[in-house]
């Protein structure tokens, strides 16, 4: 199962889970809640900015027009 679907699957379950489990899961994910994301110390994603920058730089990437990355996520946005 992909990550999409379980995040779909946790979103709908926690949407009718009674008091008791919602806080249940609360308590176990709380600490990572309030820990503020600072995304110039992960490393991972510092990489992976890098190779990206550098692909784009030498011209491997051609990257994408915004326009055009804009059209095609949102033909893929659900229509509720």
């Amino acid at each position: 199962m992909n990550t999409a679907t379980i995040r779909e699957k946790l979103y709908d379950y926690i949407r009718v889970a009674d008091d008791n489990k919602v806080k249940a899961i609360y308590t176990m994910i709380e600490n990572e809640l309030n820990e503020p994301y600072e995304w110039w110390n992960d490393g991972e994603l510092i990489a992976e900015l890098d190779y990206r920058s550098a692909q784009l730089k030498s011209g491997n990437d051609k990257g994408r027009l915004w326009e055009d990355a804009k059209k095609e996520i949102l033909s893929h946005r659900k229509v509720k």
